[in-house]
């Protein structure tokens, strides 16, 4: 099906050659017109998918009680940059906020910056936390210098574009977006250039077998964004996505619309694009950049250890009948191994190496 966008997109593939996967990508999620996520409010029953914080309250509670004890940890500064990344209709900072205002101080001190492209979601988020004072940023270099951060990116890294090398016959070629000979989009295999080959790790330039490995330079000059900031300014970074433990070779990228699955090329723009989240990649920058790693532990290992199912019960306890099933039907979404608990991984980032964040018992 055409649309505003894919003729973009051809147009600039005739002009410019092949496009890597990663800026068709790029496109489609972000154009600053047609792009995905700056046109439309993505979430829930009427949109494409589903996240944590839309499923129970429960899980910006442990997020919210997970802040505060690393606040506190902090040293209780009477101001700090309380940032998110992505953060959808605002569901889970407005959970955070109410989760957290019988900590003393902590309201008092937290100046909310929320990282947002779409103008839709904006409006959505200003209404949801308007009792707030709640700034908004395009980038990490437009928050306040000095001041210590808490950062949270809750399903944020999966949509950071990536890029699809191919290995084969000890040589790397790159998963590129082409026009084929009856005018629709088609992948092909192209030349891959210094910054996708710079971003594998060690273990896939010597693997021994063939075959796809995506890798993101956006999302690790994100990560080295995050680290820089951390390191001027202190604080922690809560990251919690879906995706593996450990770097691998194998292909992950998924195409959603109405919550069911699509073709990479189906109406470009109007479809959510995601990939998996490489844990290990993530922590390895952060660590070469000399701060403190906790996890990744499982989401459901992190909520459980947090207290979510104690939580659940007292809520439970004074329920009605309907508001039981939700209660238990949203618990068992966001730790059952099934479902959220195990595909879903919380990695914390830190500048302090003596600061123990909870909810982590086994580190990388």
């Amino acid at each position: 099906m055409s649309t505003e966008l894919l003729e973009i997109i051809k147009d600039d593939i005739r002009k410019n050659g092949p496009m890597n996967l990663g800026r068709y990508m790029e496109l489609c999620l972000s154009h600053p017109e047609h792009g995905y996520y700056v046109t439309r409010d993505p979430f829930g029953v009427a949109g494409d998918f589903t996240t944590a914080p839309e499923i129970s309250q429960l899980f910006g509670e442990m997020v919210g009680a997970w802040l505060a004890d690393l606040w506190i940890k902090l040293g209780s500064p009477t101001e700090f940059l309380l940032v998110e990344c992505g953060p959808g209709r605002g569901t889970l900072m407005a959970d955070i906020m109410r989760a957290t205002k019988g900590v003393s101080g902590f309201h008092d001190a937290a100046r909310i910056y929320l990282m947002e492209m779409s103008p839709v979601l904006k409006d959505i988020q200003k209404q949801k936390l308007e009792p707030y004072d709640t700034r908004w940023i395009d980038g990490l270099t437009q928050l306040p210098p000095l001041l210590p951060v808490l950062l949270v990116a809750n399903e944020f890294l999966d949509a950071l574009p990536v890029r699809q090398v191919v290995k084969a016959n000890d040589n790397f070629k790159e998963r590129g977006v082409s026009v084929a000979a009856d005018d629709s989009l088609a992948l092909i295999d192209v030349e891959t250039d210094e910054v996708a080959l710079d971003t594998l790790p060690p273990k896939i330039l010597k693997a021994v077998q063939e075959g796809v490995f995506e890798t993101s330079p956006v999302l690790n000059q994100y990560m080295k964004s995050v680290d820089n900031l951390l390191k001027k300014q202190h604080g922690a970074a809560l990251l919690i996505d879906y995706g593996h433990a450990r770097s691998a070779m194998g292909e992950t990228l998924q195409v959603v619309k109405s919550h069911k699955f699509a073709g990479l090329f189906d109406t470009p723009g109007s479809c959510d694009i995601t990939a998996h989240v490489d844990f290990e990649n993530v922590a390895n920058i952060a660590l070469a950049d000399g701060l403190a790693v906790h996890g990744p532990v499982t989401q459901g290992q992190f909520l459980r250890a947090l207290g979510i199912e104690h939580r659940a019960e007292r809520l439970w306890a004074v329920a009605n009948e309907a508001q039981k099933e939700s209660i238990s039907t949203g618990l068992k979404r966001l730790i059952d191994t099934e479902q959220m608990g195990t595909l879903f991984k919380v990695l914390a980032v830190c500048h302090d190496p003596l600061i123990r964040p909870e909810g982590f018992d086994e580190d990388l």
